[in-house]
């Protein structure tokens, strides 16, 4: 099963599969399972981060199946991210040794800066004030990368990424980074397409990651009202047509355009659908009337850093 799956070259020569499962929101008590159950349906590309509290979970799992002989490692794309309480450049080996310890793991093959915003260092890991506030470091990103590049050169991590940066972001980072990002992982659905982002990094040898795929419908701030992108009737058109779930026709979107995109799921059998995706493709047609959604509806706007000045969507950059 896992030959099915599209590889994406990296500008500094590694391959990541081009679909992966996504772990945010994934519970301790359930992720283990849905790992294990994911490598044996085929997938080989794994998305963690230290934020998500699943990483041990995820080791576990990953540790099992090298052990049962289902994979080895090498078979495997882990990836993780640095947390916005670790951008100090003295605290951003340890972050990613613990991180390293959780998953059971060497190295990673890619490790990404989660947000380019910092908090403030030394405790929780979202850090308030008594109003509820987030408490912000003013730690500039550009150092935060500095510090990761040598980590990369002693192998503990093959790639090095982003996430959530925008294009003035990630402008700045090039013209200071020696080991330039392969990767910025953003949110990108039909809603949010990103093609401006997408061409703008393209350009630039970085690939982008798609999370939130399916429009992410279990956040935890999601109101009654809010749009539900898997209920687009214009959606529902298209998987009947080509009987196909919905799911399926919003992965295989991302794959049609060369994004990577990592669709999160605890439950076996849609382990399974998401993964089932390479035995049909999207015609031009559907993808250019898919691209028509955009509305710059953004599911994740991390709204409790707003007012930070490194906040990435603030001036309506892209």
């Amino acid at each position: 099963m896992a030959s099915k799956v599209i590889k994406i070259k990296l500008a500094n020569g590694f391959e990541c599969p081009i679909l992966g499962l996504g772990t945010w929101k994934s519970k301790p008590g359930e992720v283990t399972q849905a790992v294990k159950d994911a490598i044996d349906v085929g997938y080989r590309h794994i998305d963690c981060a230290f934020v998500y509290g699943n990483e041990k979970e995820v080791g576990e799992a990953i540790t099992e199946k090298i052990a049962e002989g289902v994979i080895k490692r090498e078979d495997l794309f882990i990836t993780s991210k640095l947390w916005n309480t670790f951008h100090r450049p003295d605290l951003v080996r340890g972050a990613l040794l613990q991180t390293l310890k959780n998953l059971n793991l060497k190295y990673l093959d890619l490790y990404l800066v989660h947000w380019p915003q910092a908090y403030k260092e030394d405790g929780e890991l979202f850090p308030a004030d008594e109003a509820g506030k987030i408490q912000f470091s003013d730690v500039d990103y550009v150092d935060t990368w500095k510090a990761l590049e040598p980590l990369a050169k002693e192998g503990l991590v093959k790639s090095l990424g982003i996430s959530n940066f925008n294009s003035k972001q990630i402008e700045r980072l090039l013209e200071h980074a020696t080991i330039k990002p392969v990767m910025n992982q953003v949110e990108c659905h039909p809603y949010l397409s990103q093609r401006r982002l997408q061409e703008f990094c393209e350009a630039r040898g970085i690939k982008l990651t798609a999370y939130s795929p399916l429009g992410s419908p279990d956040r935890p701030w999601a109101k009654p009202d809010d749009p539900q992108l898997m209920d687009d009737p214009k959606l529902k058109e298209i998987a009947n047509r080509i009987g196909k779930t919905v799911a399926q026709v919003l992965i295989r979107y991302q794959i049609e355009r060369g994004n990577i995109v990592i669709p999160k799921s605890v439950n076996k059998s849609r382990i399974a659908s998401n993964f089932d995706v390479f035995d049909f493709k999207l015609s031009p047609e559907d993808v250019q009337l898919i691209n028509t959604f955009d509305c710059n509806g953004r599911f994740v706007p991390m709204t409790a850093s707003l007012g930070h000045k490194y906040h990435p969507f603030e001036n309506d950059e892209f």
